[in-house]
């Protein structure tokens, strides 16, 4: 509350209120007692390391933020190639069951245009086939020969022309029977 004196000449009242003077204490009277000392250099220590963490995990943090932020963009980037390298895999592994497929198809193509170029090779005079029969499939081709000869060393002389062919291996003779016509 304020006060103001208008009469002219008047004396100044005092207030009855006290002064309070705020001064900080005299360290000469504080004792120092080595726990008290400490108790307050941790207390100054740990709220020291503490700002410290704080300012250092948030600066952390800023940098954690943004490489996510770069880790989630490469993401999206990424996964349109990895899509498209799935899809490329897949194209790549049809075409390729495909050309197995063929190879498989083509692999038994030419095996018979061989086997009867090589009997016809083989064959020497006075010699007629009657029949190729095939008797197994897979990797060893294996068939019969039927037919007649003039005489027995046309017989054996087509035996070992058959030997000695690169394509045609263990040739074995079943069976002979003279026949008079």
């Amino acid at each position: 509350m304020i006060e103001v004196n208008l009469l002219p000449g008047g004396k100044k009242r005092t207030s009855k209120r006290s002064k309070v003077s705020l001064s900080l204490p005299d360290l000469k009277s504080i004792p120092l007692d080595p726990y008290i000392l400490g108790a307050a250099a941790a207390v100054i220590l740990a709220l020291g390391v503490s700002v410290y963490w704080y300012l250092s995990i948030s600066d952390r943090r800023a940098e954690v933020d943004i490489a996510l932020a770069e880790a989630l963009e490469d993401s999206a980037n990424y996964a349109d190639l990895i899509e498209r390298q799935n899809a490329l895999t897949a194209r790549r592994d049809s075409v390729a069951q495909r050309v197995s497929i063929i190879q498989e198809i083509d692999a038994g193509r030419y095996v018979w245009a061989h086997v009867l170029d090589e009997v016809a090779r083989a064959l020497p005079e006075y010699t007629w086939l009657t029949q190729i029969l095939q008797v197994s499939v897979g990797e060893n081709l294996e068939f019969q020969i039927g037919g007649r000869a003039g005489n027995p060393f046309a017989l054996t002389n087509f035996m070992n022309n058959l030997e000695q062919s690169p394509f045609i291996r263990n040739v074995r003779l079943i069976n002979t029977e003279n026949a008079v016509e």
